[in-house]
Formats: C-alpha cells, sequence, structure tokens
C-alpha cells in the first residue's frame, strides 16, 4: 500500500503545495513553528531524495529521523516533509523526542550544569589544588556564570582543571541514556514497526506537572517522522532514513539568538553544550542517508 502511494508521486511534476493551517507538527507540548523561506527551500530540497529513498526501501512502515544542532529547524522541516507527503497522499505522524529526557527542561539544564561544576572540583582536587580560597573565586565565578569560560583560565591558570574534567563529565551525560529515555523510544519505534494499531506517546511540558500520555491511532499511518537533536543517537534501533541538517555551534547559536530560543545563548556554558552536541552530531553524519549544509546544500556521507 505505502509502495503503491509512494510511487503514484511524480517527482518531474511535483511542486511543493501551499501550505495550510492545519498542517501536521511535532507533538512536543507547546512546541510553535514558524516557518520561513529558508525552511521551505530546503523541505523542497530534501522531499524528492526522501521519496526516492523511501520507494528504494520498499517497506510498508518507514521511519525517518530529521536531526541537528539546537534551532537549525528540525521541527519546521520535519513538519513540511510531513505535509509534503500528506498531500500527496501518504498520512504522516511527527514525533518530537523533545518528550523523552527523564527531566523537563529546567530541571535537565539545572543538572547538566550540575554535572559540569560537581565533577569540575574534584578535578581541582584531583590535580592537588583546591584550597579554601579558591572556592571563594569559584562561587564568584558561578555567580557570574563565567566559570566555563576559556578567557577565565587567562586569569586563573587553574581553572583550567576545572573545566577539562567538568566537561568531560558534561559529554559523558549530555545525550546518553543519563539524560534520555532512548529505551522508551526504541519501544515505540518497535510497536509502530510491528503494525500495532495505537501507541501511547509521552508528552512533556516545560512544568513538572505537564506529564502525560496520548494514545496515537497509527493504524492509517504508515510513516512516522521523529525530529530531535539526538535523532542520529547509535542508541536508536528502527531508523530507516536518517536526515541530518548541519550546522555549525556559531551558526546555531546565531539561529537560537534570532528565535530568541532562550535568555542565555550567549552564555560560556550554552557554548560548551553546543560544541559537545556537534562533536555527537559529526560524529554519527557518516550514519546518515541524506546530510544539508546550512546553506541547503546536499553533502556527501560518506566523506563528510
Amino acid at each position: 500500500m505505502l509502495r503503491e502511494k509512494l510511487e503514484q508521486i511524480d517527482l518531474e511534476k511535483w511542486e511543493a503545495p501551499e501550505l495550510k493551517e492545519d498542517m501536521p507538527h511535532g507533538d512536543m507540548p507547546g512546541d510553535k513553528i514558524k516557518i520561513g523561506d529558508d525552511h521551505l527551500m530546503k523541505a523542497s530540497k530534501i522531499f524528492p531524495v526522501l521519496v526516492e529513498k523511501m520507494k528504494d526501501l520498499n517497506k510498508e512502515k518507514i521511519v525517518i529521523s530529521v536531526f541537528g544542532g539546537s534551532g537549525v529547524g528540525k521541527s519546521e522541516i520535519a513538519s513540511l516533509l510531513a505535509y509534503y507527503l500528506r498531500e500527496s497522499g501518504v498520512n504522516t505522524y511527527v514525533m518530537s523526542g523533545d518528550n523523552y529526557p527523564y527531566r523537563i527542561p529546567l530541571y535537565n539544564d539545572a543538572e547538566r550544569l550540575s554535572v559540569f561544576r560537581a565533577n569540575g572540583m574534584k578535578g581541582l582536587i584531583e590535580a592537588g589544588v583546591y584550597d579554601r580560597e579558591m572556592q571563594e573565586t569559584l562561587n564568584e565565578l558561578w555567580e557570574k556564570e563565567s566559570d566555563p569560560d576559556p578567557k577565565m583560565k587567562e586569569v586563573y591558570p587553574w581553572l583550567s582543571y576545572y573545566q577539562e574534567t567538568g566537561r568531560k563529565a558534561l559529554a559523558e551525560y549530555l545525550g546518553t541514556f543519563k539524560e534520555q529515555d532512548y529505551d522508551q523510544v526504541n519501544e515505540i519505534l518497535r510497536e509502530f514497526k510491528d503494525n500495532k494499531a495505537k501507541i501511547y506517546l509521552k508528552r512533556m511540558g516545560r512544568s513538572e506537572d505537564a506529564r502525560w500520555y496520548d494514545l496515537i491511532d497509527f493504524s492509517d499511518i504508515p510513516v512516522l517522522i521523529m525530529e530531535w537533536t539526538h535523532g542520529g543517537n547509535k542508541n536508536i534501533y528502527g531508523i530507516d532514513i536518517p536526515i541530518l541538517l548541519n550546522s555549525t555551534p556559531e551558526e546555531t547559536r546565531e539561529h537560537r539568538r534570532l528565535r530568541a530560543r532562550d535568555g542565555k545563548t550567549d552564555s560560556a556554558f550554552t557554548t560548551m553544550v553546543l560544541e559537545i552536541e556537534q562533536m555527537e552530531l559529526d560524529d554519527r553524519a557518516s550514519s546518515a542517508a541524506i546530510i544539508l549544509s546550512k546553506a541547503g546544500e546536499f553533502l556527501d556521507p560518506a566523506s563528510f
């Protein structure tokens, strides 16, 4: 059935349909997408390539992952791809991976900072340089949130031990099983591939009491698109077509600033988080089926 519907899409004559107010989007509570010309351009370039790859799979259930750095446009482009497929006769659901950390954003951000600082202090002790005076300086740096800033090592050389150890621990937390519930994601993808008609999907807002599950009817939905920074993680199983939206940490940070995603976009700690996430994305780039650059150019996964 899916193969037949895909074969009916004439890519030589295909044109992106006009947008509608009720177009599909990710299922993260409160998630708002703002589609611009850049998103339209990229989705229109990806769609024909994606359909060809879907045809080659010759499967009745297909999982697509749209992943990349924070603020790169995953939500918008995933929504557009789902909309294009739906308008072409292929029902598609957009699943937001941001529902699957263990902690709400406020608490997870706090946990990230706690992991960095707690292990940074251990690094000072292991280096044999920690003392009470140093702790007082750290307290001042914490208050200013400048302790992750590399420039501060010029003022306090001992901070190199702190930052190196803290960053290493942070890298061992971000995007791992310690932070993300990959087991639940894998179970959902398994149930989808096993043709389970109805599947409970998690919802998580920005407050501790904003947690619930919705029962989604997948009986007539052959395609699931997952949009998530960690959608290319090696611990996720069942993805058929991984799509990487590539960007540099600098491009991601600028995008977040323009989008006003949070109040600390330019902080040293946010920069560190983005750099670590980018290392994971670069590491997984060769496993992507499609890579599109920030400028909208296709990149070769084999030589990325």
